[in-house]
């Protein structure tokens, strides 16, 4: 693999974006990106170069990184699959079931391409390309050797593909899980002005964690990002039924993360989001 590769984007959203952004700080210089939205004014600040076609991303890149929606992941990897080759390394960081990895391996592996299944562990905000990441799949070693010397935090898992995203999946059922609740904790405590005994009692219980500031951080999140959240949790959620278990958590998280997209919160803050839960509560209320 070339020392200085080209890295071509499906998808240039938050992730695709910041993902890009630290490679070009470490000198990769051969940027490039597709999406079906308009994000030339992104792609300039990151300094990736937007083509018109999956073709044309195909021709331009050495590794593709797959940063889409996880109902997209599949249909990105059928729509680029003709112009592949064996010289591709394509990277799968969505967040889908590993029923699902292992469906696009077989696509991509079609073509003789090198599939490598990533699971993004952390959120990619406050680490840009240096969050870390597992991978499976029968590219991850080769992945490693090629984009570890440019800072990126890759951890390679034994095992058959969907392992790297059984692991993201069951830790998504306690951190997306623990979003869900707190906002329904603090919808709730709020209503009767309890929030502050509330947060005192949880500090007591479980000391060395702030649970207002917790609560802040979270509730934040599922402001921002809560589509993205109850679509994961929805392919958790099926992960969970292909196993025989009923995922009763799964799904009550996924139709709380919904609900703050139902309510439309998002709209109603910066990119930045909330500063604090009492805001959303204030916008909830007006």
């Amino acid at each position: 693999m070339n020392r200085n590769p080209a890295i071509g984007f499906i998808g240039f959203g938050e992730a695709g974006s910041l993902i890009a952004s630290g490679l070009r700080s470490e000198g990769l210089d051969r940027l490039f990106t597709f999406d079906i939205l308009d994000v030339q004014d992104r792609a300039a600040f990151n300094g990736a170069k937007v083509v018109e076609s999956p073709a044309a991303l195909a021709k331009a890149s050495d590794i593709l990184i797959s940063a889409v929606t996880a109902r997209s992941a599949i249909d990105a990897a059928k729509q680029i699959t003709p112009y592949l080759d064996s010289h591709h390394i394509y990277a799968d960081i969505n967040s889908v079931s590993p029923a699902l990895k292992q469906e696009i391996d077989g696509i991509i592996r079609s073509r003789n391409a090198v599939y490598v299944e990533v699971a993004v562990m952390a959120p990619v905000g406050p680490y840009g390309h240096r969050v870390p990441m597992l991978l499976g799949g029968n590219g991850a070693a080769l992945f490693v050797e090629t984009m570890a010397p440019f800072g990126m935090r890759l951890e390679a898992v034994q095992g058959p593909v969907g392992t790297a995203a059984a692991v993201k999946m069951c830790r998504s059922i306690v951190v997306k899980g623990l979003e869900a609740l707190m906002f329904e904790c603090v919808l709730g405590a709020c209503h009767f002005n309890a929030d502050d005994r509330v947060f005192a009692s949880l500090n007591e219980s479980f000391p060395g964690i702030d649970w207002k500031k917790l609560a802040d951080y979270m509730i934040r999140r599922v402001v921002i990002h809560g589509e993205r959240r109850a679509h994961e949790m929805e392919e958790v959620a099926e992960t969970l039924r292909a196993i025989g278990i009923d995922p009763i958590m799964a799904e009550a998280t996924a139709r709380r993360q919904a609900w703050s997209v139902e309510m439309n919160l998002k709209s109603r803050f910066s990119t930045e989001g909330p500063a604090s839960y009492r805001e959303v509560l204030d916008a909830i209320n007006q």
